[in-house]
C-alpha cells in the first residue's frame, strides 16, 4: 500500500476507537479525521467537502423538520394511549405497541418517534403497574426495523442512496431497500412479540426513582433575627451540603429556583431542602432553620417547577464532565436531583460524579427546561413528569396532509426525494405547524455534520486504494464459503462498525469497501450496498450502536448486556435474510 493509504488507515482506526470510547461529540470526531486527511494531501478540499454537496444530509435534515411537525401535533402519542388501553397480556400489549411504532417509523424518522413515546410508555406502564423495562427496549428494536422498509424510514438509507448517486449508480429506489428489511421487519416483530417476555428481565428504569427523590424533601424556615437572617446562601453554610441541596427559596408570592451561592436569605423565608433521608434530617438541628409544620415530604412542589428526565447522548457536551464542572445550575437553571445509570440511581455526591452516555438525569427547573433543551446536543431526549405539554391539535390535519404528501410524492417517483423533503420542511413552517426556530431546533446538526464530513472519509477510502485494499482481505478470507460467504462477510463487518461508532458514519466507512469486494466477485454492487443500508441500521446488541438504544437505555432501566439478549436473535435473523433473500434479488 501507498503511504497515502496506511495514513488513510491509521486515521480511520484513530477515528474509530475515539467513536467508540465516546471521547468528545461524533461531529467532532469525524470532522477532525476528514481535516486530518486534508491537510496531509491524501484528498483534495472538493474530495473532502464532498459530503456537505451531496443531496443526503440536507434530504435528512428536511425529514426532521418534517418528522418534528407531526411529533407537535400529538397524533401518535394520542394512537398509543388509546391502543395500549388498559393492559391485557403482555404479548398481546407488546403487539399493540410494536406493530404501529414500526409502522410509523417506515415513513418517519425513527428518533422523534421513540423521543415521542417513550414519555407516553412510561406513563402508561407506572398507571397500570408494570415495569417499562418490558416495553421500552422492544419500542426501540421495532423502529430500527420498521426503518428498513423504506428510503426515508432511516437516515442510514438515504446516506447510502447519497452514496450511490455519487458513484454513478442510479439512486435507491422509495421501497427498493424493501425486498429485504420488509422480511426481516415482519419476522423480526414476531421474534420480539415472542421473545421480549422472556428474555427481558424486569428492571427498575430512571422514572421510578423519582418516587425515592420525593420522599426527601424537607422545608426549613429561616428564623428572623437568626444566624441566618441576612446570611448568603454560601456565608450560611448550606451551598456545599454532603448528599442535599438547596431547591428552592420561598419568599411571600416569590420563588427563587434555581438558588445561588450568593442569594441572600431573609427571615420566614421557606427554604426546600432536597436529598438522602438522613442528610435532609440532619438539617432539621441547624440553627436558624426551624421545620416548617406542614411538612411536603409526600412529593416536591411544582407550581412554577416542573420535574423532568433528561437522557445524555453521545454527542453531548456532558460526557465526561461533572455537574460541578459545567456550572449545571448556572448554565442549565436547573437543579439535578438524581442521577441514574444502568438499572440503579448513583449513590455518590453528585456534583462529582463523571457523566457517561446513557445516563439519565432527573432535573428540577421551570417548565420551560424541556422547550429550551429538547432538541439541542446536550441531551438525547427531556420528558417532563406529570402532564405532557399539550399538543397542537389545530394542526393536526395539515401535518397529516403533509406527511403522506411527501410519502406519496417519493414513493410514486413524482420528484426525487431531496425536492419533495424540502417542500414538506417549508410547508410544515408556511403552514405554522412549526415556527422557524423550532424548525431549526427539529434537526439534529450532529447527526448531519457527521453524514457530510463521513463522505470525504469514504472518498479518502476510495481515491487511496485503501477500500480496494480491505475489500481484498475481506473476500480472501469469506472466498472460501462462497459468494454468498463474501456477502455475509460484509454485513458482519458492518455490524461490527455499527455497533461500534454511528451507524451512519459506519455506512459511509463500508461502502466503498463493499462495493470493492462487488467487482473482485463480479457480484451486482446494487446488492452489496442495500445490505450495508440494512445492516448498518441492524444494531442490536449494544446500546450505543443506534441512537434510539441509548434513548431507552437510562429510562428502561438497561444493563449494557440486556441488549445482546434481545438483540442477538434479531442479529441471527438479519444474517439469515442476507444470505437466502440478497440471491433472489440481485446477482451475487
Amino acid at each position: 500500500m501507498t503511504w497515502e493509504a496506511w495514513f488513510t488507515l491509521g486515521v480511520v482506526l484513530v477515528m474509530i476507537i475515539l467513536l467508540a470510547r465516546d471521547f468528545t461529540a461524533p461531529a467532532a470526531v469525524v470532522f477532525a479525521a476528514v481535516v486530518a486527511l486534508l491537510v496531509a494531501g491524501v484528498i483534495e478540499p472538493g474530495q473532502a467537502l464532498a459530503g456537505f454537496s451531496n443531496p443526503a444530509p440536507v434530504t435528512v435534515a428536511a425529514l426532521y423538520v418534517v418528522a418534528s411537525g407531526i411529533e407537535r401535533t400529538g397524533v401518535l402519542n394520542r394512537l398509543i394511549d388509546s391502543t395500549l388501553g388498559g393492559g391485557g397480556s403482555e404479548r398481546m400489549t407488546l403487539a399493540r405497541l410494536l406493530l404501529p411504532s414500526a409502522g410509523a417509523s417506515a415513513f418517519l424518522n425513527n428518533t422523534p418517534i421513540v423521543a415521542m413515546l417513550v414519555p407516553a410508555v412510561s406513563r402508561w406502564s407506572q398507571r397500570v403497574g408494570r415495569s417499562v423495562s418490558r416495553y421500552l427496549m422492544p419500542l426501540s428494536f421495532a423502529v430500527i426495523l420498521g426503518g428498513m422498509v423504506t428510503l426515508i424510514g432511516t437516515s442510514t438509507n438515504i446516506v447510502v442512496s447519497g452514496l450511490m448517486q455519487g458513484s454513478a449508480m442510479e439512486p435507491m429506489g422509495f421501497f427498493e431497500v424493501a425486498k429485504l428489511g420488509l422480511p426481516v421487519a415482519g419476522f423480526g416483530l414476531i421474534l420480539l412479540i415472542l421473545l421480549a417476555p422472556t428474555l427481558l428481565p424486569d428492571r427498575r428504569g430512571a422514572r421510578r426513582d423519582i418516587e425515592d427523590v420525593r420522599e426527601f424533601v424537607v422545608e426549613l424556615r429561616v428564623d428572623r433575627g437568626g444566624p441566618l437572617d441576612g446570611s448568603s446562601v454560601e456565608g450560611g453554610g448550606l451551598r456545599h451540603l454532603v448528599g442535599v441541596f438547596l431547591a428552592q427559596v420561598e419568599r411571600g408570592s416569590e420563588l427563587i429556583a434555581p438558588v445561588g451561592p450568593d442569594t441572600v436569605l431573609h427571615g420566614n423565608d421557606l427554604l426546600r431542602f432536597v436529598g438522602n433521608a438522613r442528610d435532609v434530617a440532619d438539617l432539621t438541628g441547624r440553627a436558624g432553620l426551624t421545620p416548617e409544620a406542614k411538612q411536603h415530604t409526600a412529593g416536591i412542589p411544582t407550581g412554577r417547577l416542573a420535574l423532568f428526565e433528561a437522557v445524555i447522548g453521545d454527542a453531548s457536551p456532558l460526557v465526561g464532565s461533572s455537574l460541578k464542572s459545567v456550572g449545571f445550575r448556572d448554565h442549565y437553571q436547573a437543579a439535578v436531583l438524581a442521577i441514574h445509570r444502568a438499572d440503579r440511581r448513583v449513590e455518590a455526591k453528585l456534583g462529582e460524579v463523571r457523566l457517561k452516555t446513557g445516563d439519565t438525569l432527573l432535573v428540577l427547573g421551570s417548565p420551560a427546561f424541556a422547550d429550551r433543551w429538547q432538541g439541542s446536543n446536550d441531551f438525547l431526549l427531556v420528558s417532563r413528569f406529570g402532564a405532557a405539554d399539550p399538543p397542537r391539535a389545530d394542526k393536526v390535519i395539515p401535518a397529516t396532509l403533509i406527511g403522506i404528501g411527501v410519502v406519496v410524492v417519493a414513493a410514486l417517483g413524482l420528484l426525487p426525494i431531496l425536492e419533495v423533503s424540502l417542500l414538506g420542511a417549508f410547508a410544515v413552517v408556511l403552514t405554522g405547524v412549526l415556527s422557524p426556530g423550532e424548525a431549526r431546533s427539529a434537526v439534529d446538526l450532529d447527526v448531519i455534520i457527521v453524514i457530510a464530513a463521513s463522505f470525504g472519509v469514504g472518498e479518502a477510502l476510495f481515491q487511496t486504494g485503501l477500500a480496494s485494499n480491505l475489500a481484498g482481505w475481506l473476500v480472501d478470507g469469506f472466498e472460501p464459503l462462497g459468494p454468498v460467504g463474501v456477502l455475509i462477510g460484509v454485513a458482519l463487518a458492518t455490524i461490527a462498525l455499527t455497533e461500534a461508532i454511528t451507524n451512519n458514519a459506519a455506512a459511509v466507512l463500508m461502502f466503498p469497501i463493499a462495493v470493492a469486494a462487488a467487482s473482485r466477485v463480479g457480484a451486482d454492487p446494487r446488492a452489496y450496498a442495500i445490505v450495508v443500508a440494512v445492516m448498518a441500521s441492524a444494531s442490536f446488541l449494544t446500546p450505543i450502536g443506534y441512537q434510539t438504544n441509548t434513548m431507552v437505555w437510562g429510562p428502561g432501566g438497561y444493563r449494557f448486556g440486556d441488549y445482546s439478549r434481545l438483540g442477538f436473535p434479531l442479529t441471527l435473523l438479519t444474517l439469515a435474510a442476507v444470505g437466502t433473500l440478497a440471491p433472489t434479488w440481485w446477482a451475487i
